[in-house]
């Protein structure tokens, strides 16, 4: 055997050795695999539905062409015809996977079609509400940030905007109870921008963040309306030990109309609820209810200022 054989031989059977230990490990730990499954949803397309809704309710913002008043209606009808095909095949791709979850129906999945279909038109209905939602967000926004130049600069660069947009949309299909697609859709913006929306959660009108960057807001938590947060805030539980046992809980807080929660608080609890024109301060550990009209801080530490040591010449 040559030389440049015997490498070539020793590479063959470490990768026939690796793919029949990686096999039997797809056998061994279900849980992480889904062979032989015909129902799964993509989460490319599902990242690609979010870009196409996102040039629906931005017109002029994000298209690769120019929009103007004469085509846009032919644009907008050739957006929407791709939109709600995508969004139906993996709406129905979604849907019977949910029921094979369950092990409702067999794999054919014959009624997932109309159910499907009925959840696409459904959500597509409420576009411009969800514009004049959105644009409510907006302008929430560029009036409670001097530093914003424009409306534009807001749609275009806002991590906040960003993320409000997509949980928008994802929590419309939530309501739907279309499986998978609204948690693909804010786990991406979470890893676009660092803010980690539950789809689940509600959250009311004129909703502003501000930076946004570590920003949790969990499935249960109830927002009202002229809310503003800062980065690094938690709307979580209180304890999530014992896991599934939770699920269908309220695990998060309320927060109602008028609240300004500054940077870095953490406020826990289903139980938990911050009452209307309430200001909680930055870095506020909260597990109990506040009440209206209420600003909550922490106790001012000694900030000790103090010149540096000379280091003594050796």
């Amino acid at each position: 055997m040559s030389d440049l054989e015997k490498p070539q031989r020793d590479k063959k059977q470490f990768l026939e050795d690796l793919v029949r230990d990686l096999v039997a490990s797809y056998q061994s730990e279900s849980s992480m695999q889904h062979l032989d499954s015909i129902f799964l949803p993509n989460r490319q397309k599902t990242i690609e539905i979010i870009e196409r809704l996102r040039k629906l309710v931005f017109p002029g913002f994000f298209d690769e062409q120019r929009i103007t008043s004469e085509n846009v209606s032919y644009h907008v009808g050739e957006l929407l015809v791709q939109t709600h095909d995508l969004l139906y095949e993996q709406v129905h791709q979604a849907m019977c996977y949910g029921q094979n979850e369950r092990g409702e129906t067999d794999n054919e999945c014959d009624q997932c079609c109309d159910v499907a279909m009925e959840a696409t038109e459904a959500f597509m209905r409420k576009l411009p509400e969800l514009r004049e939602i959105l644009a409510d967000d907006v302008r929430a926004t560029f009036d409670g940030d001097p530093a914003s130049a424009s409306t534009d600069e807001n749609i275009f660069c806002y991590p906040g905007i960003d993320a409000i947009f997509t949980y928008r949309m994802a929590h419309e299909l939530y309501k739907l109870n279309v499986p998978l697609l609204p948690r693909i859709m804010t786990e991406y913006a979470h890893n676009e921008t660092g803010i980690d929306i539950h789809p689940g959660a509600t959250i009311g009108r004129r909703f502003c963040i501000d930076h946004g960057t570590g920003i949790v807001i969990g499935e249960t938590c109830d927002i009202g309306n002229n809310v503003k947060i800062y980065q690094g805030v938690t709307l979580g539980a209180l304890s999530t030990k014992g896991g599934q046992d939770w699920k269908g809980m309220k695990r998060h807080p309320k927060i109602e109309d008028n609240v300004t929660i500054y940077g870095g608080a953490i406020i826990l609890g289903g139980s938990t609820t911050i009452g209307e024109s309430t200001t909680i301060g930055g870095a506020v550990f909260i597990t109990q209810s506040i009440p209206s009209n209420t600003t909550v801080s922490m106790d001012n530490l000694d900030l000790k200022i103090k010149p540096k040591r000379e280091r003594k010449n050796k």
